[in-house]
């Protein structure tokens, strides 16, 4: 065959775009299981870290199974829909939020220290400024006071928005409540210049986008679980 040929030229590329394609197709099915489970670890560390429990990819899925002692799946009626541990960890809220409030499944998270001391862990889905955010709240026993908060996001401005991501800006939720004295429920309001109740929290500074979706986040997914905090305070 004349390789210099138009028709060699072609052959030839045919073969090599066939040979990347099925090389990178395998690759990709051969990564997944490895991604899939990188995954779950950090969605684990993140659990772990609303109750102020620090782990490392290497101890992440040891400790999860020592202080999460239950996993439930409930509804916004906060009846009980399932114990298993499994479902609860993999329901995807990214599609519960695509269905109707009476169809949704919600997680909860139990965790219970040596002390027998238990926190519920609540998880968390809302849009940012350049993407999605996400997080969990940890309440104490009384079902209504934050205990500790984790927050993460995708693509938001460092410095900025990309804040709510820190130390600094989580710790201030320590505390905060959900129910006034009446049981009325009154999700967690942006303030910008200084929170001064426990129904407030601070804005990021130069971060407003950012801080109104963390807002809307709270006001979103919390309450949902209203009725199944109420019903187990």
């Amino acid at each position: 065959m004349n390789t210099q040929s138009n028709k060699y030229t072609f052959m030839y590329a045919s073969v090599m775009v066939i040979v990347v394609a099925a090389v990178l197709a395998f690759t990709a099915l051969t990564l997944k299981p490895l991604q899939k489970k990188n995954q779950e670890i950090a969605k684990k560390k993140d659990i772990l870290k609303a109750v102020n429990i620090e782990s490392t990819s290497e101890n992440a899925e040891e400790l999860f199974d020592k202080y999460i002692v239950e996993a439930l799946v409930v509804n916004t009626k906060g009846d009980l829909v399932s114990k298993d541990k499994s479902k609860a960890f993999n329901v995807n809220l990214k599609k519960q939020l695509k269905k109707s409030l009476d169809k949704q499944d919600l997680p909860v998270f139990i965790f219970e220290n040596e002390k027998k001391e238990r926190k519920v862990i609540l998880p968390l889905l809302g849009k940012g400024m350049w993407g999605p955010i996400w997080g969990y709240v940890a309440l104490k026993s009384d079902m209504n006071t934050v205990y500790g908060v984790t927050f993460d996001h995708k693509g938001e401005t460092p410095g900025l928005g990309a804040e709510i991501s820190t130390p600094k800006f989580q710790e201030q939720f320590a505390g905060k409540e959900f129910f006034k004295q009446n049981s009325e429920f009154t999700p967690l309001k942006l303030i910008k210049g200084g929170a001064k109740s426990t129904h407030e929290f601070d804005a990021v500074s130069g971060g407003t986008v950012t801080s109104k979706g963390l807002e809307a986040m709270l006001l979103d997914n919390l309450s949902k679980y209203k009725n199944y905090l109420q019903n187990n305070k």
